[in-house]
């Protein structure tokens, strides 16, 4: 079974709650039918004005009567929903009035809904930001327990089932943390090991990739974070299989790991690459998905304590839906 059939399969079984943050957008109203047609949420909620949600589903075709709307300008929740930002914020500075005015944003609504139960999960980006989705999510969500940095992760499957999971494998961080510091970095690592758990079902060997492999004479303030990106994810994950500093083809071939990384616990198994950079990761991918002939799904986030995505621009429907079957699937 592919990664898409595993999350639509998740996805029926879990039943959950989404909320569109982009109702009017027509490839998000496209993507909400393919969702309830196939049965993958209990509900799907389209935020915007009801007049042009109705316009542009009639334009596309699109049966919408099963969905429900909510304008959050009109909504009987707003105060509610602005006093509860408020106190999420008042420490850094939010003022009632200004909790009342930011809270109608579409994204911070989705994300209150969200963050109260009102729905499971969450995805936007259709005509906002990416960035502005990862921050609704931070500013309201949150990261989930013991995870300070949120992130991103792709799910990469290769023809060939000899690799990873049945040729699939987790790269992070691709799209959303240009630099990270090791305490960034070990969190990704977390992260990644959780998605490489909910998105392909196995557990998750991580290769902590860097330009050298076990270079012990070698001291540059590269390798020096990932070593100690290593040391971090030991100390707080200490059950997980990882290894690193680490080259891509010692990650991954067990000849080249027996001579340049003898008795890593990665060998032969990993699943999990973890990039030590967004640039890295990003052309990583990027690379396998070209020359590989490689199926991508995502970017997704990851590290959130609720189960909340954003689109890539210029998506297709297919690819709203796949975003929203994802988070679906991962929700509790």
């Amino acid at each position: 079974m592919g990664f898409l059939e595993l999350m639509m399969e998740k996805a029926r079984k879990n039943q959950k709650k989404l909320v569109l943050t982009e109702g009017s957008d027509p490839k998000t109203i496209r993507a909400a039918r393919q969702v309830l047609d196939q049965s993958l949420a209990s509900s799907v909620v389209l935020l915007g004005t009801e007049s042009q949600i109705k316009k542009n589903a009639a334009k596309e075709g699109v049966s919408i009567s099963d969905m429900e709307i909510i304008n959050p300008e009109l909504s009987k929740e707003l105060d509610k929903y602005a006093t509860e930002y408020y106190e999420l914020r008042k420490l850094r500075g939010m003022t009632r009035e200004q909790a009342k005015i930011d809270i109608i944003a579409p994204l911070r609504w989705g994300a209150m809904m969200v963050h109260l139960g009102k729905v499971d999960a969450m995805v936007g980006g259709a005509e906002d930001n990416y960035i502005d989705v990862f921050f609704a999510g931070l500013a309201i969500i949150g990261t989930a327990p013991n995870i300070r940095t949120a992130s991103s992760c792709i799910v990469i499957q290769t023809e060939d089932t000899s690799w990873g999971v049945n040729g699939a494998f987790i790269f992070s961080d691709c799209s959303v943390v240009p630099n990270p510091l090791p305490d960034q970095l070990s969190d990704i690592a977390q992260c990644a090991a959780q998605s490489c758990r909910d998105y392909l079902e196995a557990e998750p060997v991580v290769a902590l990739l860097s330009h050298s492999t076990k270079g012990l004479k070698r001291n540059n303030s590269d390798l020096e974070k990932v070593r100690n990106t290593l040391d971090m994810v030991k100390e707080k994950e200490p059950g997980l299989v990882i290894d690193g500093e680490i080259q891509v083809e010692s990650a991954l071939i067990p000849s080249v790991t027996d001579i340049r990384a003898p008795n890593s616990p990665v060998r032969g198994r990993v699943n999990t690459l973890v990039f030590p950079d967004m640039d890295a990761g990003n052309i990583g991918y990027q690379l396998v998905r070209s020359f590989a002939k490689a199926q991508t799904f995502g970017p997704f986030l990851q590290g959130f304590a609720k189960p909340i995505s954003f689109i890539p621009q210029r998506a297709s429907a297919e690819k709203v839906m796949i975003t929203c079957v994802a988070v679906l699937a991962r929700a509790k």
